[in-house]
C-alpha cells in the first residue's frame, strides 16, 4: 500500500504565503520624543482590527538625546517581535539623523520612509563649536535622501507642531503622515490618540493629527520639507545669538547648564536658567537640543557688524527707546 502526500493547490500556497508575512513598521528616534507612545498607538489599532501583533523596543537611554527604537509587526499569524533588516515596510523617524541611521532596514524599493527633518545634535558631534563650524551630525539632505527612496515624506513637523503652540505635537503630525500610507479607518486613529495622549491636549493632538494628513494630500507625490538655516550674509554682517526661554517650563534639572560647551548657562536666584555670557555663546544649540522639557529655543540672526550685544540684548528685552538710548 503506497501513500502519497496530499496536493495543496497553487491557491491556497499563495493565500498561505500572505498570511504568514506580517506588516513591519520601525519607529525610531531619541528619548524624549515619544517612540513608545507612538508605537503603543500602532500597536493598539493592529488589536482593534483583530491582528495578531509584536512589539519590540529599546528604551534605556530615556533622557533626551539617547537613541530609541521600537519594532512594530502585525498581520493574521506573527512569530518574531524583531523586524529583519531590508524588511521593514515603514521607517518613521521622528528625528532625521535616527531615521538615516535605519533606513537600511526598509523594503527595498517598495518601503516608505516618514521622518521629521528636525536635527538633534549630540553633544559629542559638535567638536569645533565656532560659529558656523562643521560638526559631526549626518550632513545628508533631505532631497538626497528622498532622490534614493521612491516613497518618502520628510516634513518639518517640529517646525508645524511649534506653530500649533505645541512642539511635543510634531510626534501626532508624524502619526497623521503615516495614517495615509496604512489602511485603518480613519475615525479609529482618532479614537485611539485619544486614549493615549493626555485630556488637556486631546484638541491640539487632534488638530497636529490632521495637519499631517493634510500636509500629505498637497501633494501629487512625495514630499519634503528642507528646513531653513539662517546664515550671515556678506561682510558687513555677524551672527547674533539669542535664548529664548519659557520659564513655565524650565524644572531647574541643571542638564543645559552643565552640558554647555562654553559655560554660558546659569541658574538665578528662582533656580531657572538663564544666558550669563551672551559674548561666548557660539548658537551650538546643545542647551535647545538636550533639554527634556523644551524650555530654550535658540535663535540665530544676522545683524550689522557696529551693533553690539548690548544693544541687541536691550532691544529685545524693550529696554532701549526708538533714539537707541537704553532706559535704566
Amino acid at each position: 500500500m503506497s501513500s502519497t502526500s496530499p496536493v495543496i493547490p497553487d491557491a491556497t500556497l499563495e493565500q498561505a504565503a500572505v498570511v504568514a508575512e506580517p506588516t513591519n513598521v520601525l519607529i525610531v528616534g531619541v528619548g524624549g520624543q515619544g517612540v513608545i507612545m507612538v508605537s503603543k498607538i500602532l500597536a493598539r489599532l493592529s488589536q482593534l482590527q483583530g491582528l495578531q501583533v509584536k512589539q519590540s523596543e529599546v528604551h534605556g537611554m530615556a533622557k533626551r538625546g539617547g537613541s530609541v527604537f521600537s519594532h512594530i509587526r502585525f498581520g493574521d499569524e506573527v512569530w518574531s517581535p524583531t523586524i529583519p533588516m531590508g524588511e521593514a515596510d515603514v521607517v518613521l523617524g521622528l528625528e532625521w539623523a535616527e531615521g538615516l541611521r535605519w533606513l537600511r532596514y526598509l523594503k527595498p524599493g517598495v518601503g516608505t520612509f516618514i521622518s521629521d527633518t528636525k536635527r538633534i545634535v549630540p553633544p559629542f558631534s559638535c567638536r569645533d563649536r565656532s560659529h558656523d563650524g562643521r560638526h559631526g551630525y549626518a550632513h545628508h539632505t533631505v532631497a538626497e535622501i528622498v532622490a534614493q527612496v521612491p516613497s518618502a515624506y520628510a516634513p518639518d513637523a517640529t517646525g508645524m507642531a511649534t506653530e500649533l503652540g505645541n512642539e511635543r505635537v510634531a510626534n501626532t503630525i508624524l502619526l497623521g503622515v503615516l495614517s495615509t500610507v496604512m489602511e485603518f479607518p480613519l475615525e479609529t486613529w482618532r479614537e485611539v490618540l485619544a486614549e493615549f495622549v493626555p485630556p488637556k491636549t486631546l484638541d491640539t493632538n487632534l488638530e497636529a493629527f490632521e495637519a499631517g494628513r493634510g500636509w500629505t494630500k498637497q501633494a501629487h507625490e512625495p514630499v519634503l520639507d528642507e528646513p531653513s538655516v539662517q546664515a550671515p550674509s556678506g561682510p558687513t554682517l555677524r551672527r547674533q545669538v539669542s535664548l529664548e526661554i519659557t520659564e513655565s517650563w524650565c524644572k531647574s534639572c541643571d542638564i543645559c547648564v552643565k552640558m554647555c560647551p562654553e559655560r554660558c548657562l546659569a541658574l538665578d536666584e528662582r533656580q531657572i536658567v538663564e544666558l550669563v555670557n551672551p559674548e561666548a555663546c557660539t548658537g551650538c544649540r546643545v542647551c535647545e537640543w538636550l533639554c527634556p522639557d523644551f524650555a530654550i529655543a535658540v535663535h540665530v540672526t544676522a545683524v550689522p557688524t557696529e551693533t553690539t550685544t548690548a544693544e541687541i540684548i536691550a532691544v529685545e528685552t524693550g529696554q532701549v527707546e526708538t533714539t537707541g538710548e537704553v532706559r535704566a
